[in-house]
């Protein structure tokens, strides 16, 4: 099933003979030259990007335009891309990250 919008009346047109593949989690995926990582995940029915560092519980597209930091993602194992932002090139490694093994630390309270 095609997830994605092919054509739109604003938008340019979506080219569809421009594919990539590329990995997320070990698995292999396709997407579309010059889409963003979040929306080649979208298309292949991928939800869940990430788990929180502290709670576990599962983040994804959260504003879709690099506001926030929810859809952080790693890609060719450099931390901290944002799936929102980042091109999907063709063999490309993302990863998830997960929960962390230690609570985050709040650097805040030590400062007060």
């Amino acid at each position: 099933m095609n997830r994605r919008i092919l054509k739109h009346p604003v938008l340019d047109n979506v080219d569809e003979k421009n594919k990539v593949t590329f990995t997320f989690n070990h698995k292999t995926y396709e997407g579309l030259e010059n889409e963003t990582i979040a929306a080649a995940l979208l298309a292949n029915g991928i939800r869940t990007l990430r788990h929180h560092e502290e709670s576990g519980s599962p983040r994804g597209i959260y504003c879709n335009i690099g506001h926030c930091f929810e859809c952080r993602v790693n890609v060719n194992d450099q931390q901290g891309y944002r799936a929102c932002l980042t091109p999907i090139q063709e063999g490309m490694i993302v990863k998830s990250s997960d929960k962390l093994p230690t609570p985050v630390r709040d650097w805040g309270a030590e400062n007060e």
